[in-house]
């Protein structure tokens, strides 16, 4: 896999053949009004099992806020934090290791312009400290704007003037002895054996 800097930024909407349903991102305004309406429910003394039914959320979720309530007060709750993992490079890494990848494959030693997954991991563990498993690397690239990029099959020998000359002197005398060489069908309804 080759990462390439891409010149347009990618769109958001995808094709329909490959169109899956987009998972709605977490209202965080909505959930620090259900847990600052918990606070409320637990000081009038309201059971956690009861807060939990009008809340409609599960006992654990009700048992962690009390405990946190009674411990840090109505002021732990509002503020919940970011949702899932903590990202593994902070947005300067990111910026350092984007920087290093345009300076190209042979300015990190590599031999050839090509930049592999595994490459990339290395180069992020060179600069960082922070190690990526190639097949993680991925997600990182997108994340920075970078696009998968094929190489181009074509010899470097090659030659498009000879090439276009082949196909209008050679080719034409090519296809027509094939189809000379074609065998007539035995069919009586075919035109082809008449």
């Amino acid at each position: 896999m080759a990462a390439k800097r891409s010149a347009s930024k990618p769109s958001s909407t995808k094709s329909s053949k490959t169109s899956r349903p987009v998972r709605q991102r977490r209202d965080f305004e909505a959930l620090e009004r259900r847990r600052r309406q918990a606070a409320r429910l637990f000081a009038k003394g309201v059971p956690q099992a009861e807060v939990a039914r009008r809340l409609n959320v599960s006992r654990q979720s009700v048992s962690r806020w009390y405990r946190t309530w009674t411990l840090k007060g109505k002021a732990a709750l509002i503020d919940a934090g970011r949702a899932g993992r903590p990202p593994r490079l902070t947005a300067e890494q990111k910026a350092r290791v984007a920087e290093e990848l345009r300076k190209g494959p042979s300015a990190h030693g590599y031999a050839t312009q090509l930049w592999t997954l595994a490459r990339v991991a290395e180069v992020i563990e060179r600069i960082t400290g922070v190690r990526y498993h190639p097949g993680h690397v991925w997600r990182l690239l997108h994340e920075l704007g970078w696009t998968r990029q094929r190489p181009a099959r074509r010899a470097a020998e090659r030659d498009d003037e000879a090439i276009a000359r082949w196909i209008k002197q050679d080719w034409p005398g090519v296809k027509k002895a094939r189809d000379a060489a074609r065998r007539g069908s035995s069919s009586k309804t075919n035109p082809a054996s008449r």
